[in-house]
């Protein structure tokens, strides 16, 4: 049991810069990729974007409901969405012109990929979600969906 006025280590130990630096270099690419398109078709594919590191106590919580340890391994290496980024694009064919280009570029390791578009979930949910692996090692979710597929 925790005694008041203990402070409880990170889930992600000492990993937080390093994360930081993994969403904040995915943004920049997920920037250059939008500038290539548009200089390609004179339209950003991208209506809005967001990147985050989850909470400590959503990692917790996941933790918690998967029956794994609250720990940094479970953390990084078992749950792989601790670095997220959602693109929402204003259509479909934006959304696979955006996954293709990551997929290419060489740059990321696609590690699994699920397509919610083509094969909606029972309860309707549409994204097309991506988990890959950054030359620092560490996993990152990519959610991409369109503009009423976000609402």
């Amino acid at each position: 049991m925790k005694s008041e006025g203990t402070i409880q280590s990170s889930i992600y130990g000492d990993k937080l810069p390093e994360l930081q630096k993994v969403c904040d270099e995915l943004s920049a690419y997920i920037s250059e990729v939008r500038a290539e398109i548009e200089a390609k078709t004179g339209m950003d594919p991208v209506e809005h974007y967001l990147s985050r590191i989850k909470s400590e106590e959503s990692m917790r919580e996941k933790c918690v409901r998967k029956g794994l340890p609250q720990n940094e391994h479970s953390a990084l290496e078992v749950i792989k969405d601790a670095v997220g980024v959602r693109i929402v694009c204003a259509f479909i064919d934006d959304v696979y012109d955006i996954a293709e280009h990551l997929r290419n570029s060489g740059k990321y390791e696609f590690t699994e990929e699920k397509d919610y578009i083509k094969h909606s979930k029972p309860n309707g949910y549409r994204s097309y979600h991506i988990i890959l692996k950054t030359p620092e090692n560490y996993y990152a979710e990519i959610q991409l969906r369109t503009i009423s597929m976000d609402t």
